[in-house]
């Protein structure tokens, strides 16, 4: 019996294959890439044809002795990554490592690490897919020149530390752009009229001004709108038309990677990067008991849509045995997939539909179950019948106005009993039952009042992380695979943060996408950067000659580089002089560290110029300390002002937009009556850097004696009597009683007064947040204890 080598990246995928195989196979993990771009050069040959020169990476050294050695001893090697350009390349790497065993390399593919799944590719295994390497490779080297080129004159112009890459940058520019369109945007006044009124049967309805003479009303400020309201001084109010029709609502397509991750971000406020890796593990496989470790979901990397039509068949079949007949549709439903899918791949779907969320809980982590149900629950739902809703559209007659009131009620729950899709910037509003009064055409109704309303345009919102990738996706950029990594990586740069679930850009991320945006227009143009991509697809499908595409790109990307460095160093004060030595001519080239300036006539003139950068930028302040001139510089977080002295002198300041210092406030701390316990001065109330008020003793910093101050709460414990104080246990802070240890009492979140407890009425809540999960009132009472999740805006003191 021959003796067979399965290669794949992680150990975890190694032990539930494992399983599924004979004991005439042995699996091995790679560990991820065991060859790559060296880190301390360029790694890519430009003149001979952009050739990659590979290098063993020092931290697979021990897999790779691992995989030599079980090499050594088999027949044949079966290479088991995933399913996608990454794997395919991960495969081709270590099929290189072993071409001094001289052993047949071949390839195997499976979308799911199931039993039947695993056992179905080592039957039909094929060669490695040259045109899937090739891409991987086009993109690999395309990313190594912009990174290694662009980094370094952000690094010269701005500070260390910062890198520039080809789809992250343009992230980075989608969050600035969005962000300039917020700075710019002017609200605009406008104004809405609703009616109240009331059918011949007394029942009420309220319609809104739908058309003006015959066109949608104008109505700019309040002199246009009161010129309506006379208008319609003493009409009268017929009904005109009334429409019912019957609407329906399809499911929504079964996920792929950008759609799930947007859901997770909605619903389970999981990030980009959480949520693969959550989902990592649920493909890898999880012990369910019995019958061992099984993978629970397919490959969560894809963009195609499709369903097997085995998988088909099992979501149908559990359908018509678990719900009322309606909602198995006479045939399955189809969805199409975005162009340039790859849809040898399948949708992001439970391996087997009858492990249903509620029978895998046992074994999965809160985390686990919770991505698990999402995919579980969408797979079944995108196979149901269309929901059915009656709409009803009733047109009012009022003068020369047309008012319009609509209802709707939901006929038949189809998919959305199962399933409902979370929208963005919805403001906690759901679609459901807005039922109307019996009306009929030709009745008149009595007007109660009419209510004009002011309004402004808002502006647009800025990206979450959901809507990012959704931007990404839509405007083709990256693919699948690089949608986590970008946003992960633009905030771990500090370009982006994120304020209140919103991704906002640093100064620093402003900074550096306008020097990229003023001298690489095309790099971060979305159009160039979606091209790039459709043609990395082309040479996927044998459609392209991945030299060439580099070819291409690089003769263009060098002219901007050159261009760029030339103008740098030109606003720097270096113009193009002759060379000192030998009188030729002196040209900006490109340095490790920044450009400089050399002859022409090298390698025979060997002249070269340093150019000085300019760290600082000069103003009209002077040091409060020391009496020097202050400069602003270039921080961690962006400008600030500071001494020209540094280091002899540290004084610094904030600086505004403008380059303007901003003082800091300072108020003189509170006296008290109280005693301080060391050394009997009176004690002050001061603020700490949270902004949260102490007692501290006036004769700080010769005694640091502190004390918390009262929050003026009473201890909810019965019979206690003390008062409440904020305090800290190791890192975190909590809310406990003065009597500590006669009163335990202790509550973790902010105290908001404002909010009293919906069940008890305690007269005060806290509320709790934890990192990627919604915000949570808890009523501190001991015999309450009751929990409500609260909207995103909503919050505590």
């Amino acid at each position: 019996m021959p003796k067979y080598l399965v290669v794949v990246e992680s150990p975890a995928k190694a032990r539930t294959i494992n399983k599924f195989l004979g004991s005439n196979y042995v699996v091995r993990a790679s560990y991820g890439h065991v060859r790559d771009l060296p880190k301390s050069t360029l790694g890519v040959d430009i003149e001979n044809g952009f050739e990659p020169k590979y290098v063993q990476l020092r931290d697979a050294s021990k897999a790779v002795k691992a995989i030599q050695e079980a090499a050594a001893k088999a027949d044949r090697v079966l290479l088991a990554s995933d399913p996608d350009r990454e794997g395919e390349a991960i495969g081709w790497h270590v099929a290189e490592i072993l071409k001094k065993t001289n052993k047949p390399v071949e390839r195997i593919v499976f979308n799911e690490i199931t039993k039947r799944g695993v056992k179905e590719a080592a039957k039909n295994p094929r060669s490695i897919d040259e045109n899937l390497v090739n891409a991987q490779q086009a993109r690999r080297v395309l990313d190594r020149l912009v990174g290694y080129k662009l980094s370094p004159l952000l690094q010269w112009r701005i500070r260390k530390g910062l890198s520039a890459g080809r789809v992250q940058s343009v992230a980075v520019r989608m969050v600035c752009e969005r962000e300039s369109e917020i700075r710019a945007f002017v609200p605009e006044e406008y104004w809405t009229v609703d009616a109240d009124l009331f059918t011949p049967r007394e029942e009420a309805v309220t319609a809104r001004l739908h058309r003006v003479d015959g066109e949608k009303p104008k109505l700019p400020d309040k002199e246009a709108t009161d010129a309506v309201l006379a208008g319609l001084e003493g009409a009268e109010y017929k009904i005109a038309s009334i429409e019912r029709k019957e609407v329906k609502r399809r499911p929504y397509a079964p996920f792929i990677t950008s759609t799930l991750q947007q859901e997770a971000s909605r619903k389970l406020r999981f990030t980009p990067r959480k949520t693969m890796s959550v989902a990592q593990q649920l493909y890898e496989g999880i012990n369910i008991g019995a019958d061992g470790t099984v993978g629970l979901i397919t490959y969560m990397r894809t963009d195609s849509t499709r369903l097997s039509q085995e998988s088909l068949e099992q979501i149908r079949e559990y359908i018509a045995g678990n719900f009322e007949a309606a909602m198995l549709p006479q045939k399955p439903n189809f969805f199409q997939s975005k162009k340039g899918a790859q849809d040898a791949h399948e949708a992001i779907r439970p391996t087997l539909v009858q492990q249903t969320p509620e029978k895998m809980k046992q074994y999965l982590t809160d985390d686990q179950f919770a991505l698990y149900s999402l995919i579980w629950k969408r797979t079944v739902a995108c196979q149901m019948a269309p929901a059915v809703f009656d709409q009803t559209t009733v047109d009012i007659e009022a003068a020369n106005c047309v008012f319009r009131v609509t209802g709707s009620i939901m006929k038949f729950a189809g998919f959305t009993k199962l399933y409902e899709e979370t929208k963005d910037n919805t403001n906690g509003e759901k679609e459901g039952d807005k039922r109307l009064p019996e009306m009929a055409e030709g009745e008149t109704l009595r007007l109660e009042t009419l209510k004009p309303e002011q309004h402004f345009t808002k502006p647009p919102p800025r990206y979450t992380e959901a809507t990012l990738i959704r931007a990404l996706e839509e405007n083709g950029i990256g693919r699948p695979s690089t949608y986590a990594p970008t946003i992960n990586t633009i905030m771990e740069r500090n370009y982006v943060v994120r304020e209140k679930g919103r991704l906002q850009p640093t100064e620093l991320g402003d900074q550096v996408n306008t020097l990229l945006v003023e001298n690489f227009a095309d790099i971060l143009d979305l159009g160039f950067t979606a091209r790039l991509e459709e043609d990395l697809d082309h040479i996927e499908e044998g459609k392209g000659e991945w030299h060439d595409l580099l070819r291409r790109f690089y003769a263009n990307f060098e002219q901007d580089l050159q261009a760029a460095q030339k103008r740098m160093v030109s606003e720097l004060g270096y113009d193009d002089t002759n060379c000192p030595n030998c009188g030729k001519p002196m040209q900006v080239r490109e340095g490790r560290f920044g450009p400089f300036i050399a002859c022409t006539d090298y390698p025979e003139c060997k002249t070269t110029l340093k150019v000085e950068r300019q760290t600082t930028e000069p103003t009209e302040e002077v040091c409060e300390k020391c009496g020097a001139p202050m400069v602003i510089r270039m921080g961690r977080f962006g400008r600030f002002m500071a001494c020209s002295e540094y280091p002899k002198c540290k004084n610094t300041h904030n600086v505004d937009d403008q380059g303007n210092k901003v003082v800091r406030e300072t108020k003189e701390p509170e006296r008290t009556d109280q005693e301080c316990h060391e050394c009997k001065g009176v004690l002050l109330i001061r603020t700490n850097r949270q902004g949260e008020p102490f007692y501290g003793c006036e004769n700080y910093p010769k005694c640091k004696f502190t004390k918390p101050k009262e929050l003026d709460v009473p201890c909810p414990m019965p019979n206690c009597g003390g008062n409440l104080v904020p305090k800290r246990m190791k890192a975190r802070r909590f809310i406990g009683c003065e009597r500590y240890p006669d009163c335990e009492f202790q509550a973790f979140g902010q105290l908001d007064k404002e909010h009293k407890c919906a069940k008890c009425g305690h007269p005060w809540t806290t509320v709790v947040r934890a990192k990627n999960k919604p915000a949570v009132r808890r009523c501190p009472h001991p015999d309450c204890g009751h929990e409500e999740t609260l909207a995103e805006a909503d919050g505590g003191e």
